[in-house]
């Protein structure tokens, strides 16, 4: 098993088991994303060095409109997707084991937690992985110290309340606060 087989699975939606070849694939890459995060963070880097490790931690290529404040964590990195002009303030968190696509113009605020992975309620199976993606559509605001659980797509000119906790999907042109978040406006072109 290796990396490209993990991320099939990943991908596909399929449970890692714990103790299973993937889930040694992703302990092992698990370790590459922290040597990474740890040079990423541990001093000062200019924004072409920042996107360079980026790109190494998450294996794409990232475009050079991409902003990021460390530090920074992730504990697996490589299905993380980000399109252009995406700001991802200091603090954040990324647990991408199950995907996070974020797509263009996006701002990131400080301290978000995205987390895309859930383990099995049944403690016998507890260490078994399920993983489902987060996606975050164009033009999304995102506050600080947000969390995202797995499976949430938040649509298209959102903008996600300083605090909230995202549990299921948030429509397009519309504010969410609160945990759980909910809608407590929808978002017009005058409002631009």
């Amino acid at each position: 098993m290796d990396l490209e087989d993990l991320l099939r699975a990943l991908r596909a939606g399929e449970t890692i088991t714990g103790g299973s070849p993937l889930h040694e694939v992703m302990h092992r890459t698990s370790q590459e994303a922290l040597r990474i995060t740890a040079e990423l963070n541990n001093s000062y880097h200019g924004p072409a060095r920042v996107r360079e490790l980026l790109g190494l931690l998450t294996g794409t290529s990232i475009d050079e409109s991409v902003t990021l404040f460390p530090p920074f964590r992730t504990d697996f990195g490589r299905n993380i997707t980000l399109g252009r002009r995406v700001f991802i303030n200091s603090g954040c968190v990324f647990q991408d084991q199950g995907g996070v696509k974020i797509g263009d113009d996006c701002l990131i605020g400080h301290n978000t937690v995205l987390a895309t992975l859930n383990h099995d309620l049944d403690p016998s199976r507890r260490a078994d992985m399920h993983p489902t993606p987060i996606v975050i559509e164009d033009n999304v605001w995102i506050g600080s110290n947000v969390t995202v659980l797995a499976g949430v797509r938040i649509g298209a000119n959102a903008v996600v309340a300083a605090a909230s906790v995202v549990t299921r999907d948030v429509p397009p042109d519309t504010v969410v606060a609160g945990t759980p978040a909910r809608v407590v406006r929808s978002i017009t072109a005058q409002d631009n």
